[in-house]
This record gives structure tokens, sequence and C-alpha cells, in this order.
């Protein structure tokens, strides 16, 4: 009898060391599952599994069926998810360096959508150093352009109109050219304009592929505002409590993940250019009169932007223009 207890005891023992030697986490997203960034974050957690030889299991929970878009920080920082991914300008008002690349025209292509990344890592990097984070990885959507219900030819012709706002940016920008801005996250947006809360929004060809914005809006003009990122966070403690090995692994994925996703992005802007145009979106460069309306609307918000950020803002400012 004391022996198939002690079998028993053994077998306990065994399962319960298995248990304890993987180690789970929890990474949430507000995207939904077909989209490129989660496509990346998935390819980033089969890559970490196969790396740390089973040790670490990501689950990645989509289309913000774990944590809402602004909920996915806070949960990281305090634990409840052990890593999220979050788009870096909807936590500007917190501090104004996480919306340097939602200034309007002031990054306006892959290139130096890069070269504003790099100026403005290192200060991510101490920020959420301090707020007991690491940044593993970024990842940018596409450039952004204007949705709007009809042809316009300068910045007067959004008067009035209900824009969609998902961050401080978007919502200064639709102020200073008179449009109407209205709160929607990427998840509510296709019935925000089926109802007629949205007329007109600034996002990226995917964006608008994502959400079916054809059924509802026919015009983009193409003005490769800014490039936002997506940035994948984890929260320290977690990060630290693996293993060397495992977390080297984890660190090899996300450099992986980062170049990956900066590739992918390019072709999905392509691609979802072309999606549009084949469900009956015109694609269209911005008039002249609309292209130097916006210009104006981006040197007010970098020098807005400059007076808030403060030293940290110049220093990155600085640090791109050299």
């Amino acid at each position: 009898m004391r022996h198939c207890k002690n079998v028993f005891l053994l077998a306990t023992f065994t399962v319960a060391g298995l248990a304890s030697a993987q180690t789970k986490w929890d990474l949430p997203s507000a995207y939904p599952a077909t989209n490129y960034h989660t496509a990346n974050l998935i390819q980033f957690a089969a890559d970490a599994d196969k790396a740390s030889a089973g040790k670490l299991k990501i689950t990645v929970h989509a289309n913000a069926s774990l944590f809402k878009a602004p909920e996915i920080k806070r949960a990281v920082q305090g634990g409840q998810a052990q890593a999220g991914e979050i788009l870096l300008v909807n936590f500007q008002n917190e501090w104004q360096v996480f919306g340097a690349d939602g200034l309007p025209f002031l990054a306006d292509s892959y290139d130096s959508a890069w070269k504003l990344y790099q100026a403005q890592k290192p200060l991510l990097e101490k920020k959420l150093g301090e707020q007991g984070m690491s940044l593993l990885y970024t990842v940018p959507w596409p450039p952004q352009g204007i949705y709007v219900k009809k042809p316009i030819q300068s910045a007067a012709d959004l008067k009035g109109v209900k824009w969609r706002a998902y961050s401080p940016a978007t919502a200064r920008i639709a102020e200073l050219v008179g449009a109407q801005p209205v709160t929607v996250q990427a998840a509510e947006l296709s019935q925000a304009m089926a109802t007629g809360v949205v007329e007109s929004y600034m996002s990226s060809g995917s964006t608008g592929f994502d959400s079916k914005t054809y059924e509802h809006i026919k015009y983009w003009y193409d003005t490769q505002a800014w490039l936002p990122k997506n940035a994948v966070i984890v929260n320290k403690a977690a990060l630290d409590a693996l293993d060397a090995p495992t977390k080297a692994a984890v660190l090899k994925a996300a450099a992986e993940a980062e170049t990956r996703g900066w590739a992918a992005s390019k072709k999905e802007n392509t691609d979802t250019q072309d999606k549009l145009k084949a469900n009956g979106m015109n694609i269209l460069p911005p008039p002249a009169q609309l292209k130097a309306d916006m210009a104006k609307v981006g040197d007010t918000m970098l020098k807005e932007w400059l007076e808030k950020a403060g030293a940290d803002g110049k220093a990155l400012i600085d640090a791109y223009r050299k």
C-alpha cells in the first residue's frame, strides 16, 4: 500500500514539476486575427515557443477579446497580462513622446518612420522601464490617408464633418480643420459608419479594408500623413522571471518579429490599396490646396507638441532631424 502511495506522490510531483517548468503568458491585442499585426504576433508566439523548447507558451488574444485597446497597457503594467500590443499614439496624453509617430507630416514614408523610431526608441525604453515594462518590438501601420464621403479640394471641405478620432492627435486635427471629432475604437468603426456616427477619418488602407469602409465611404486621399506604430510590451518582472535561455529566445523572436513586421506593413500598404480599389474605393493623391492646408496643421501640431513634450521632445526631434 505504502509503495502505491509513493508512486502516486511521485507522479504528482512529476506533473507539478512539468507544470512549473512551463510558463504561460497572455498577450492581448486589439485587432482582428486576420490583421497582419496579429498574424505577426501569432508567429512571434510560435517562434518563442519553439526557441524555448516549449518552456514558454504565449497565448495571443485578438480583437480586444481579453482587454480593450485603452486597457492593455495598464493590464501589462499591473501583471494581469504578461505581454500586450498597444498603439503608442493612444497614450500621448500620459507622456507626449508616446505620440511622436502620430504627428502629421513629420515622418511621411517608411524610411523616415524608421528613422523616427530610432530617435524615439531609447526614450521609450527608459519610460517603459520606469513603469515596470520592457519594449519587445514595434511594427508600423501603413501611411495614413483621409477617408471621406465626397471629393474634397481643401481642408475647408472638412468643416462640420463627423470625424473619427482615436488618439489626441486625430482629435486635434479635427479641431484645426473644423471637423466634429467623435471617439470610436477600431472594433466599433464599421458600426459607427453604418449608423452615420462617422463620416470621415484618417487611417491606413489596412484599417479601411478591415472595417469594410468601402461599404460606406468611397474616397481615400493618400496623404501619407504619418505611420503610427504598434508596440509589443512585456511586464519586466515576467520577463526577468524566465531562465536565461528562455529570455534570450523571447528577445530573438521579438527582433525577428520587428524585421518581419516592418516588411509586412509595406506589403500590406500595397495589397490593401489594391483590395480597396477592387471594392470601389477611389484612391486619390491629395489636391495641392489640401496638401498645403494639412502641412500647416502639421506645423501647428509639432509646435504645440514640442511645448508639451519639453526636453524629451526636443531631444527626439533633434535626433530625428540630424
